[in-house]
């Protein structure tokens, strides 16, 4: 990649609702980052431009286990009424897996309890473990594996009675 693509992805960025972006090619790595949506003592919202951090050597990922945050039913507009949320407690990229060769923590139809795993959030090359703090059966997966995910955004839909 040269100057010139990585100076208009970062002005693409910083027009975009995206916060975070990586890429890797070969030995090449670009992460950008925005504090667009970082919450403030008010509540409201900041924003800036893109940082740009480059690195050419992999850095080793270490484990860290983080509860995941559950939520009050949703509206009956939604047609979600009487589903708990699992939310991500950080902003990362949301994997349903340990690696690409194993299966999913869960899946749709899985019973989860409090405590059990149910995904992995990985920031700033960090691998977070994401707990459940609701009891129930997974009835929906909203994101899809290696996307990123923002603070507090939902990740499954949870049935308390299943």
């Amino acid at each position: 990649m040269n100057f010139k693509e990585i100076k208009e992805l970062i002005k693409i960025l910083g027009e975009s609702n995206i916060s975070e972006f990586k890429i890797r090619e070969k030995d090449f790595e670009l992460a950008i980052k925005t504090d667009k949506y970082q919450k403030v003592s008010n509540s409201s919202f900041v924003g800036s431009a893109p940082q740009m951090i480059t690195s050419s050597a992999p850095v080793a990922a270490a484990p860290a286990e983080v509860k995941a945050a559950a939520s009050a039913p949703e509206k009956e507009e939604n047609g979600t009424e009487g589903l708990l949320e699992i939310k991500s407690p950080i902003v990362g990229t949301f994997y349903r897996s340990s690696s690409p060769d194993k299966d999913a923590f869960v899946k749709v139809g899985d019973n989860v309890s409090e405590g059990s795993v149910v995904c992995i959030v990985e920031a700033m090359k960090l691998f977070n473990e994401i707990e459940s703090e609701v009891s129930g059966k997974i009835v929906k997966v909203l994101l899809d594996d290696s996307s990123p995910v923002e603070y507090d955004q939902v990740l499954f839909l949870v049935d308390p009675k299943g």
